[in-house]
């Protein structure tokens, strides 16, 4: 928790201007020292012991997804499984945190899983492009809390973000945390969308005033996805937030992570950005789909020494 007592930020949300006047005030971002910082700290080296608990840990934070206008039950009760059990070989690899599917596969991902560790994430709110009327995108999360998803990760609306409407985008987000009722609520920026670091930065914080648990960087379904230099962003975000108001956010880098060498980069950014307060599934999540195989297989690599053949790991 902060060192020092957290600070009030006042009711910056109040209006539309104060709001405008508080994000547009956010110190500027340096791209360049940004982009270094976050290359310097890609170049860490992780001895074996560190690799091996890091590998784990990875593991531990992977939220299983699959969006496919193709999902089957079937398809999603395999996912299941193999979250709740990775390596059937070896029971002591760690569940995974989350699967992550669409809202009406949620009944049949929360039957796959139950009595594990394992929650049940949904992507809502008209994912991934979030053109919806408002309407249509709560009760698109309240459908899918309603089968049983524990998480709910939504997508803001990037034309109302660009467009400068950001207490609307703001009232949007409070709305569906609203709708999430326990659940928890990653909100998606689609980072690859929003041109700029500085506007990464804003987002970020709107997301948070408006009550995220999480911060999202991407959908997955777009160029850019989740990168070194837009996750340490968002760090830093949740970092500076917490020490103003004592409350901690999660971060979920998403799409374009699939080697155990990715994600250990990701694990030292979290470790030298915010410390081991987010070193843990609660707090730090990687959505992917095919990071999770690289991840056994380099389990297994290190346990015994060689590379196991193509068929050691499902094909999801």
């Amino acid at each position: 928790m902060p060192t020092t007592a957290p600070k009030p930020l006042g009711d910056v949300t109040a209006s539309d201007s104060t709001l405008r006047r508080f994000l547009h005030g956010l110190p500027g971002v340096d791209p360049v020292g940004l982009e270094a910082r976050a290359a310097s700290l890609g170049t860490r080296s992780i001895k074996t012991t560190a690799k091996a608990y890091a590998i784990d840990l990875a593991i531990s934070m992977v939220d299983l997804t699959t969006l496919e206008g193709a999902d089957t039950p079937g398809k999603i009760r395999a996912l299941g499984a193999k979250a709740v059990l990775p390596d059937p070989t070896d029971r002591t690899a760690p569940a995974t945190a989350a699967v992550c599917v669409y809202p009406d596969m949620v009944a049949t991902a929360k039957e796959a899983v139950a009595g594990s560790s394992v929650k049940v994430a949904s992507v809502a709110t008209a994912f991934p492009a979030g053109r919806a009327p408002i309407a249509v995108k709560l009760a698109d999360v309240k459908e899918a809390v309603a089968a049983g998803a524990d998480e709910i990760d939504m997508v803001i609306d990037r034309g109302a973000f660009l467009a400068g409407r950001y207490m609307k985008v703001y009232e949007e987000i409070v709305a569906v945390k609203e709708a999430c009722g326990s659940a928890r609520l990653k909100v998606i920026f689609e980072t690859g969308e929003l041109s700029t670091y500085d506007n990464i930065r804003r987002a970020s914080w709107l997301g948070m005033l408006a009550g995220a648990d999480f911060i999202k960087t991407s959908t997955g379904k777009v160029a850019v996805n989740a990168t070194p230099a837009n996750t340490l962003l968002m760090l830093e975000a949740v970092r500076d937030f917490r020490a103003q108001t004592g409350v901690q956010v999660g971060v979920k880098p998403a799409g374009g992570i699939r080697t155990s060498k990715d994600a250990i980069k990701f694990l030292v950014l979290v470790n030298e950005t915010v410390g081991e307060d987010w070193l843990d599934n609660h707090w730090f999540r990687f959505g992917a789909s095919s990071l999770l195989n690289d991840l056994l297989m380099q389990r297994q690599k290190l346990a015994t020494g060689r590379y196991s053949g193509p068929d050691y790991v499902t094909v999801d």
